[in-house]
């Protein structure tokens, strides 16, 4: 008898299980699927993104580059002068100093920081236990009135202060189309630290034949405010001018060279 009460049971429960219950490998393979297959991301080699930022009082046009050899840099034009920001050739992390205008090394913790991002181009869910990352469902949560599958994506750990630290971010899949929509990573250093960042994800357009987002809003959770980055062009495996990453040596001059 207690054979058959502890069988009954498990059907009971078996029969209040949704069919549709989803794993944290399903909700990833159902995303690749509907922006174009992991086949296609795959052949993915340079990514170059064109559109503007929208920052309170003026709205500046932006370029993003991303390789996968890890090369990456994102540039602003402010008042006609050139504005760059994370920009990596592979060894040196470095970025316009907002100030002085010219550019300035980051140290080496933001640099080896910066190296878990470059490692998931085109994509952190793209083979991403080869990357040394995991998923895990956290469940379902209404996100900006949308029904959402919450995944929580853990990388290699991270150094903050010389502490080690772990590198979570939280991805909101819509459960009808299966694409993220908002993207949220708590702030570990700067004024910002113990808060949340915040990247709403909108207006996913083809473009050869893997879908990508061409809005997003970022800021900080439960705070007003934040840029609006409106893409106007995406282009997959363009020629790359690689010498563009390199940071700029100022060129000294001497007596006889004035």
């Amino acid at each position: 008898m207690k054979t058959i009460k502890t069988l009954f049971i498990a059907l009971f429960v078996l029969a209040l299980t949704p069919l549709n219950a989803q794993t944290a490998d399903e909700i990833i393979n159902n995303y690749f699927e509907n922006t174009g297959g992991k086949a296609n991301w795959g052949k993915i080699k340079t990514l170059t993104y064109e559109g503007t930022v929208d920052i309170p009082g003026m709205v500046l046009p932006i370029v993003m580059v991303q390789m996968k050899n890890g090369k990456s840099l994102t540039k602003a034009e402010v008042q006609g002068q050139a504005f760059y920001q994370s920009v990596y050739d592979g060894e040196t992390l470095w970025a316009t100093n907002q100030m002085t205008m010219s550019a300035e090394k980051s140290d080496t913790e933001a640099t080896d920081n910066y190296k878990n991002d470059v490692n998931d181009f085109p994509d952190p869910f793209l083979d991403y236990a080869s990357k040394g990352h995991s998923i895990e469902l956290i469940g379902k949560e209404t996100v900006e009135g949308t029904e959402t599958f919450k995944v929580k994506l853990t990388k290699e750990p991270i150094k903050v202060d010389g502490k080690e630290e772990q590198d979570v971010t939280f991805y909101y899949f819509d459960t009808e189309n299966f694409v993220p929509i908002v993207i949220e990573k708590e702030i570990k250093s700067g004024q910002g630290a113990g808060m949340v960042s915040q990247v709403k994800i909108s207006d996913y357009q083809e473009v050869d034949g893997v879908y990508f987002a061409f809005s997003m809003i970022q800021g900080v959770k439960n705070q007003p405010g934040g840029q609006q980055i409106t893409m106007t062009n995406i282009i997959v495996n363009a020629d790359i001018d690689e010498a563009q990453f390199t940071f700029p040596v100022t060129e000294v001059k001497t007596e006889e060279g004035k």
